[in-house]
Formats: structure tokens, sequence, C-alpha cells
């Protein structure tokens, strides 16, 4: 079963630029790059396709240090004729393994620019220390994700569902299907293997044993990159109890009731960062443009997958008697899935939202995400409550120079005209949570036609 995903665009594009550089997929284990890279191996005449996991392909990395001499080999060994290499692809999966494989990319490059070359793995970042001369600036990056929203519904075949998401705004008539639909992707969550049990199989009864295989490899692989045995421990520790803390605010020091250094638990949690299994996600205190994540204040946990999460807090079957999921787990679940929405939308550059905070010392506030569309930064409060329950909002609102906001929950699209308990007059657009990787189309619609 093969999912059509966003990054295909990408891969299209890339093959027609006159100027293509080697490109190297990122992404966490299973998100689903081999399966990307060989649908689209077969737009080629000709591909070679390498896994460095398997001795036999990466000694082609080992045996031949000149860039020359391994295009040459290769093109032999597949009986295919240097005449052709601009219409070949040279797809080298799991490039972590092999470090001369990664700096090879340079010289393939200023030496073969014609060759198609697509270079794909995880914990890249660990590999990348061992490169003596890595190729900046003669590689292109594209980041992977779990499926998405839209992907989806395009994975379970709900061509209806996805003609109605992509009007702007939507039609209120689809709203109750296309938040039943958005139920279950929020309970299953986004990874490809987890997708393909459950549409064949029509049932959650399998899908524990997918999770925790998936799990697995991950808290194995990070593992294998700790620097000592105290480290392996800390990670070891953070994977098993991390689920715990989903959509909250964490202090390093003593992290999951243990007793390990902030020192120990902040290098820990850089790697798995890294790693892209639970990234940390830092608040700002901007409520204008730049907004600038603040490194000094406590982050909030982001996992890789919702459903992973859900898998582990042991919640799947209690989230199916909801019709709103805001109250899932003390309401984390879906603030958790709709920024993990909106990284999924950066494919090109790899960049994190942020959450807004104003510490004071008699109160506190708290935005769930600021994005930032030409020259504001919009906040998005994401909840169930009326609107005169959005008091971080408003604090946003009072502070920032313009009239937007954004509040999600689980009814329909509108936007109101209202003001805050200090009398600031703004618009409040209340979006559907279905809406996560819509956010920047529905944010131009808004301030483009809502004027003060």
């Amino acid at each position: 079963m093969i999912f059509k995903r966003k990054a295909e665009q990408h891969l299209k594009a890339w093959k027609k630029c006159s100027n293509r550089k080697p490109l190297i997929l990122r992404g966490a284990r299973q998100v689903g790059k081999t399966t990307l890279v060989k649908e689209f191996a077969k737009s080629y005449k000709y591909s070679v396709l390498l896994n460095l996991e398997k001795p036999s392909d990466v000694a082609w990395f080992n045996n031949y240090d000149e860039a020359k001499a391994i295009v040459e080999s290769l093109f032999l060994f597949k009986n295919i004729s240097i005449a052709s290499i601009g219409e070949t692809l040279l797809f080298i999966d799991e490039v972590q393994e092999s470090p001369n494989a990664i700096q090879m990319l340079r010289y393939f490059y200023e030496e073969f620019p014609k060759l198609n070359v697509i270079a794909a793995g995880s914990l890249l970042e660990f590999a990348m220390k061992e490169v003596k001369s890595f190729p900046v600036g003669r590689v292109e990056y594209l980041y992977m994700n779990p499926l998405n929203f839209m992907e989806y519904l395009e994975a379970i075949g709900h061509q209806a569902a996805l003609e109605h998401i992509e009007k702007v705004p939507y039609e209120s008539i689809a709203h109750t299907v296309l938040l039943n639909l958005f139920n279950q992707y929020a309970i299953i969550g986004g990874m490809p293997e987890v997708l393909k049990r459950n549409i064949e199989s029509e049932s959650l009864t399998e899908l524990p044993n997918v999770y925790e295989s998936i799990w697995g490899t991950y808290r194995n692989d990070v593992e294998k990159y700790a620097a000592n045995e105290t480290e392996r421990k800390v990670i070891k520790h953070i994977m098993s109890t991390a689920h715990l803390y989903i959509d909250q605010r964490i202090k390093f020091q003593n992290f999951g009731q243990s007793n390990y250094r902030s020192r120990e638990v902040g290098e820990a949690m850089r790697k798995l960062d890294d790693a892209r299994i639970i990234q940390l996600i830092y608040p700002t205190t901007d409520v204008e443009i730049p907004v600038k994540p603040d490194l000094r204040k406590s982050p909030r946990l982001q996992f890789l997958d919702t459903g992973l999460i859900n898998n582990e807090l042991g919640i799947q079957a209690e989230m199916l008697a909801f019709k709103d999921l805001s109250n899932s787990y003390k309401g984390a679940v879906i603030p958790h899935l709709i920024t993990q929405e909106l990284i999924s939308l950066n494919t090109i550059i790899d960049k994190k939202p942020h959450f807004w905070i104003r510490e004071k010392k008699q109160s506190s506030s708290e935005v769930d995400l600021v994005v930032t569309y030409q020259d504001k930064a919009i906040p998005i409060e994401i909840k169930s409550g009326r609107e005169g329950t959005l008091k971080s909002l408003h604090q946003f609102v009072e502070r920032t120079n313009h009239p937007y906001a954004v509040r999600m929950y689980a009814g329909e699209f509108n936007v109101v005209k209202t003001k805050t308990p200090g009398g600031v007059t703004y618009f409040l657009m209340n979006m559907p949570y279905f809406l996560g990787t819509k956010i920047h189309e529905y944010i131009e619609f808004f301030v483009n036609k809502y004027e003060l």
C-alpha cells in the first residue's frame, strides 16, 4: 500500500530544476522516506538503489574514495550506459551508516551534476559529526514527518472530504463528517505502518503491537548514540516517562521523578530532539515579529506522533467514546496534534512552532501557538471554552499591533468581532480542529477579509 505524500511534489520540482543538488531526505525512522523515493524512482528510466545497512552496498563507499570510480563502477555493475546519467536516479538509503557516503555527495554534485542523487537517513545529526568535510552548500534538504490529516484523508480514499477541506472557508455541511474523520486520525496518528495495518484490518486491535515495535526501534536506535552508560540510562528513562508530560512545560532537573541532574537530562533531551523523536518546543515572549524562541525558559515536549503517545498512555479506547477530543488526557491531545500538523508543513526548512508566555509574580499567561503572517504575529488558542474564557489570548491581543486572533475548537468555522476585558476591539476566527494543516491559508483569508 503506497500513500500519496506532500513531499512527492517537492521531489518532482527538484527533478525539473536545472541547478539540481543532491537531496538529503531527513526524518525519523518509519515515516515513509524509503517508500516515497522508491515510488519516485519509477519516474526514471534507470535507478540505482543502495541500502547502506547492507555490507555489499556500503562497500562501494568503503572500497572507492573518488566519485568517478564509484559512479562508473556502479553503472557498470547495473549495466547502465554512462551516457544515460541524466536519466538515472542514485538513491542512497540509510546514508547515516557511512560518513564517507555523506561526504561523497559533494563530489557527486561537482563532478556529475546531471546525476540525480537522493540520500535518506535517520539520526543524521549523529553521523554528520563523523564527516570530515560536510558538503555545505552542495546539498538540499527535504524533511518528512508522519502523515498529516490531509495525507490521512488521501490514504483512506475519502476524496469528498478532501474536496470540501480544500475550500476556504469550507461549507458547513461538511463539518460533522470532517470532525469525525479527524477524531479517527487523532486516535490512530500518522505513522505509515500503523495506518496501513488499520486500513487493512479496519480494527484497532492489531495496532498496539505496531506501536510497540516502532517505539522499541527508536529506543534502541538512540541508545546506540549515547556517549556513555549514564547517558544511555537517562535516554531510556526519558523514553519510558516522557509521554506522561505530553503538552506540558518541563524542567530538566529531576525529570520524571528521577535523580538525574539538569545537565544530564538536557544533553539526553537534545539527542532525542536531534533524532526528531521527542522535540523541545521553546516559548516566545514576543507579540510582534520577529518571533524568537527564549531558550532560557522551560520548553514543552512534542512527540513525533500523537498516535504513539496515545498508545503509551493507553487512552485510545477511551478516546473512541468522545465526540469532542479536547478533554482527552487533561486537554493535551488536541493541542499536541495541531502542533504536529504545523510541523508537518515544514518540508523545506526545519522550523519549529512556538507558544507564547507572559510570566509575572502574581500571574502568568500562555497561548498555545504563535504563527507569523506578513508583519503580524497571530496568537492561536486551542480549547473548547467560550470567547470570554480566553484570558491568555486577550493578554496577547492587548499587547500586539493588530486585531487578529484564532481559537481552535470542535465547533464550526466563524469570525466574530469582539473586545478584550481591557476594551481592545479585535476579530476572533474560530476554526475547527481539523483545519490544522490549513492554518496558514485561513489566516491569509482572515486578515485580508476583515479590517477594523
